[in-house]
């Protein structure tokens, strides 16, 4: 089927040339036939589908490759979207031979990894965190080794700078001394990541996702997750307390720009991907105080408190901001949204979904 394509849109091209005045017939018929091409070809496994960007992920996979082109994996099977509007199957992300079957059952060719213990959730089971977080990356950076997939997408983090990474403006390439089980898996994932691209040519692919915040799915246990909190309740009890001090400022993203970034930089031409460890990626930078004036401005009797806990001193070997040049130089990221047009959104998702 896919050579009668190729073979169609060779005979198109030549005609194109003869006749330069069915320009726009044809260029449609290019893009139609390359679309085709793209989810002929590619089969995605999303492992660790269930969380807090999996979700988001996994339905926009789903409407970008076709559903047949899908599956969605975790370790448990709930009653939600990704379980009941595709494929999907139960998987340990800690089971190599769990996750080659599914590999050889779908054919799959390319492997989302979003499995992991995040921040705050990690430093109450390190142990668990390192295992997780590690191990399962191991199993598809081998599978890649051996053949079994042409390419991975394995998310990073801001939490692989610390406290000693300039805080302003961070840089792609900088100190590095994560104090947190869960940055220092991430950096240990990176330096794994670069290794196997360059000893074995492995196609893996990554950004240091900020804080995300999302209307649709719940805060995954992170130390940036107040930014999601916040807005619940705002509508539902119209005040809200911090677990961060009101200055703390931390690079954050819009969910749909996060999810925009993966698919991008996976669709990118492997020569536009310069760096193997992790793309620096950066929105929008604010503090608890700068989002709560924000939020004033749709509800104006919003107040906050400020009872910092154990994730102020996470947030504080964390940068203000990023520098994110290398990711927009190299595969055209561009964020759509910022603090602003953020909120609009936020509050329209939740009144229409959750809060009717």
């Amino acid at each position: 089927m896919a050579l009668v394509i190729l073979l169609v849109c060779g005979y198109f091209f030549t005609e194109f040339e003869k006749n330069r005045q069915i320009n726009g017939l044809l260029l449609s018929i290019f893009y139609l036939c390359d679309t085709k091409l793209l989810t002929m070809q590619t089969k995605i496994l999303i492992i660790g589908a269930c969380g807090q960007i999996g979700t988001e992920l996994t339905a926009k996979l789903r409407e970008t490759y076709g559903v047949e082109n899908v599956v969605a994996s975790d370790i448990r099977k709930l009653e939600n979207d990704v379980v009941n509007n595709g494929i999907f199957e139960v998987v340990n992300a800690l089971d190599y031979n769990q996750i080659e079957q599914l590999i050889e059952k779908y054919h799959i060719t390319d492997v989302y990894l979003m499995a992991a213990l995040l921040s705050a959730t990690a430093e109450k089971n390190p142990a668990f965190a390192w295992d997780l977080n590690m191990n399962s990356l191991f199993h598809v950076l081998n599978l890649a080794k051996a053949g079994k997939i042409k390419k991975i997408f394995w998310p990073s983090s801001i939490a692989v700078f610390g406290p000693t990474t300039p805080r302003e403006n961070t840089p792609q390439y900088t100190i590095m001394e994560p104090s947190t089980v869960y940055g220092i898996s991430k950096q240990t994932g990176e330096r794994w990541a670069e290794y196997y691209h360059k000893q074995y040519g492995v196609d893996i692919r990554s950004i240091r996702y900020p804080g995300l915040i999302s209307w649709s799915t719940e805060a995954g246990g992170g130390t940036t997750d107040y930014a999601v909190d916040i807005y619940h309740k705002a509508i539902t009890d119209g005040k809200f307390t911090s677990f961060l001090s009101e200055n703390s400022a931390l690079p954050m993203m819009y969910m749909d720009d996060a999810i925009k970034a993966t698919i991008s930089i996976m669709q990118a031409d492997a020569d536009d991907i310069k760096i193997r460890s992790s793309y620096n990626l950066s929105g929008m930078s604010f503090t608890p105080k700068q989002l709560a004036e924000e939020i004033t401005k749709h509800y104006p009797n919003f107040t906050i408190t400020y009872e910092p806990d154990f994730r102020q001193k996470i947030a504080d070997s964390w940068p203000a901001s990023i520098d994110d040049s290398s990711a927009r130089a190299d595969w055209g990221w561009k964020n759509d949204f910022d603090m602003d047009n953020m909120t609009v959104d936020m509050f329209k998702n939740l009144k229409e979904t959750i809060y009717k």
